[in-house]
């Protein structure tokens, strides 16, 4: 997390230096005005409010050692939303109090502030409702367990609720649910799947949630895009990896109208793709590499042998075969590149689209809370 401390007093100053001790920062990553700054080695301001979107748009992370009030008129004019905001957070110059002020949930505030508290013997003062009411937070749970939150609407809307009732709980088969109770998850499932339970585990689910797949609303955990609940929080597990062949030359637009055309049609929502796979033989396709890099997926590539060694049942040609040395890419690739054993974890089988082949699958991930 790229952090930045500013600081206002000499009292200040020491507990900043303090803080770059446990958070592994320089001093250079400390702003404070030339007075501090030139006795601590931090980075000079002549006036830091003059600088803070800069500092704001730059950092995941701000700690203001000084006042809140300082920190709220420094950062006003700089909010955007709760998904694009830094983690802000203010502590007293003595180190008593921890107080995350700004993206609590998804920036990560609540969570380092408890940490900080931790390591400074001070107390982190935390205000969400869920936090202090016991239950549990989507948002928070999102960022901790690396999800996408289909809607910001629905995920208002959960939070409102969970704070009231307990809120209905399912998922798909492959993140199954922790609890001490067997069955299997109610509601309708992405074409007909039981979501069995496993039996006998030690845990049950966090304060505010409670097994079910209909009703009002609910969460619904998953990489489809199917929606249960009339309102539907999905959180999106960041899970799936698309095998991709594709004729030479072909285009970054080309392979990612592909990609989202071909995940479209078959449920899978694109926010869930963390890594594209090839043969190496593409390895200098632009548009290939391209396009992973617009969707922010990391791009690994296979050889012929290490793709043909996956076992399974794939959808093979011979054409493809002949020319690259395997009867599959995208299929094989997909497998071998999200860690499955074998063609069983394929969410979605080879799908041709304009000089473009594409094939999802997932790798089974229990769900913890």
């Amino acid at each position: 997390m790229k952090t930045a401390l500013i600081c206002f007093s000499d009292a200040g100053a020491a507990l900043s230096c303090r803080l770059c001790s446990l958070l592994g920062l320089e001093p250079s990553s400390v702003h404070s005005v030339r007075k501090f700054a030139e006795k601590y080695g931090f980075t000079p301001h002549e006036k830091i409010s003059a600088d803070m979107g800069e500092l704001f748009s730059a950092h995941e992370a701000l700690l203001f050692v000084g006042a809140c009030g300082i920190a709220v008129r420094s950062i006003a004019p700089h909010l955007k939303s709760k998904t694009e905001d830094p983690a802000v957070l203010v502590l007293d110059d003595r180190g008593r109090f921890v107080i995350p002020i700004l993206s609590g949930h998804i920036g990560g505030a609540n969570e380092l502030a408890r940490s900080l508290a931790d390591q400074l013997g001070a107390e982190a003062v935390i205000t969400t409702a869920t936090d202090g009411a016991g239950r549990f937070s989507c948002d928070a749970w999102a960022k901790t367990h690396d999800c996408a939150i289909s809607s910001m609407d629905a995920a208002k809307a959960v939070s409102a609720a969970i704070l009231t009732r307990d809120v209905p709980i399912t998922s798909e088969p492959e993140f199954p649910l922790p609890g001490d109770l067997p069955g299997g998850l109610p509601g309708d499932l992405p074409g007909g799947l039981p979501g069995s339970l496993p039996g006998g585990l030690p845990g049950g689910l966090p304060g505010g949630l409670t097994r079910g797949g209909s009703g009002d609303i609910g969460i619904y955990i998953g990489v489809r895009t199917h929606e249960p609940f009339e309102t539907t929080l999905r959180l999106i597990p960041r899970a799936v990896t698309l095998g991709i062949g594709c004729r030479r030359g072909i285009s970054a637009d080309a392979v990612k109208a592909a990609i989202e055309k071909t995940l479209g049609e078959n449920g899978i929502d694109l926010r869930s793709v963390t890594k594209i796979a090839s043969v190496d033989l593409k390895k200098d396709e632009a548009g290939l590499c391209a396009s992973a890099r617009d969707l922010g997926a990391e791009l690994v590539f296979y050889s012929a042998e290490e793709l043909a060694a996956v076992p399974g049942s794939f959808t093979e040609s011979e054409f493809v075969k002949k020319t690259v040395g395997v009867g599959n890419v995208c299929e094989r690739a997909a497998v071998l590149g999200c860690g499955a054993k074998d063609a069983s974890a394929l969410l979605m089988k080879k799908t041709a689209e304009n000089g473009v082949t594409v094939a999802a699958a997932v790798r089974d991930r229990r769900i913890v809370f």
